[in-house]
């Protein structure tokens, strides 16, 4: 009554139908999280944690939340082994920031055995309330390889297809004259000059002009990144919903795609500082060695 007539009217904070949850209940919560999970699984769950420590999974993803904690979630890196680690990412700096006249610098990469398939009954159209369907199940008509150089200083991507002869609906690919380094890529399913640069025979490059200088170096930056993006893209965007009766209709699918892509390129620009790059590799190794 002492509130007067708003007081009346206006409603009354009420406490919770349930007490917050102990400190001590939180805490042994986050020291779970952070700890290996029981049995042979690789992270907590919701669920799992929920079961664990007797909560709600609703109090644990927001416990979760306030902690920072996301045991779902992984971040890949890679730690470069190579003792010229510090000098191979100078030197690659140097080109993209000065780069000498008449550079070029490639990134290569291939997605093997890429399959033409063809859906066994055609797919319903997406409409209003119902996403668009496909069938689990396909015919397989063959297999196909990409390779895929990605040039860095103007964006865009010179790629080659090659396929295994025995394939179902593969045409042999165009032949040349004895003598040339065209005719040995052509005849070879995995051609020489498009190797991965960590394969064993990587550096085994066709003999180059004498005016011509090649520099390989491993992947060391972000350049296997955005390469590798591209061909996930090319995987997602126009494969993998994809309909192909034919390795023919596959491979004309991939080239459409890829010049599609290079009708916008997107050059690469260096922002980074190297020193800092170098200083952070510092970090996480030593950080790496003191686990182990």
């Amino acid at each position: 009554m002492h509130a007067g007539v708003a007081g009346l009217l206006r409603d009354k904070t009420r406490p919770s139908r349930k007490p917050p949850l102990d400190k001590a209940v939180i805490a042994r919560l986050v020291d779970l999280t952070v700890a290996d999970p029981r049995g042979e699984a690789t992270h907590w769950t919701a669920a799992a944690m929920a079961r664990a420590s007797g909560i709600s999974v609703s109090s644990v993803q927001r416990i979760w939340r306030s902690h920072g904690l996301a045991p779902h979630r992984v971040r890949q890196f890679k730690l470069s082994n190579d003792p010229k680690f510090a000098d191979n990412l100078k030197d690659v700096v140097g080109h993209y920031v000065d780069s000498p006249a008449h550079a070029v610098a490639l990134s290569v990469d291939e997605k093997s055995e890429i399959q033409a398939l063809d859906r066994t009954q055609p797919g319903l159209p997406m409409k209003k309330g119902r996403v668009g369907t496909m069938t689990y199940d396909y015919k397989r008509h063959g297999t196909t390889t990409l390779f895929a150089a990605l040039n860095v200083l103007e964006g865009t991507v010179t790629m080659a297809l090659h396929a295994a002869p025995s394939s179902p609906g593969v045409h042999p690919l165009p032949q040349r004259r004895r003598g040339s380094g065209a005719g040995r890529q052509g005849r070879s399913p995995h051609p020489r000059q498009l190797r991965h640069p960590q394969a064993p025979e990587g550096a085994r490059m066709a003999r180059p002009p004498s005016t011509l200088r090649l520099s390989l170096h491993p992947d060391i930056c972000l350049l296997g990144q955005r390469r590798r993006r591209l061909l996930r893209q090319a995987h997602r965007r126009r494969l993998r919903r994809g309909e192909f009766r034919s390795i023919v209709g596959l491979r004309a699918a991939i080239h459409c795609f890829i010049e599609d892509a290079n009708n916008e390129p997107k050059p690469f620009v260096w922002t980074a500082d190297p020193g800092n790059i170098i200083a952070a590799v510092k970090r996480r190794r030593q950080a790496l060695e003191s686990i182990h």
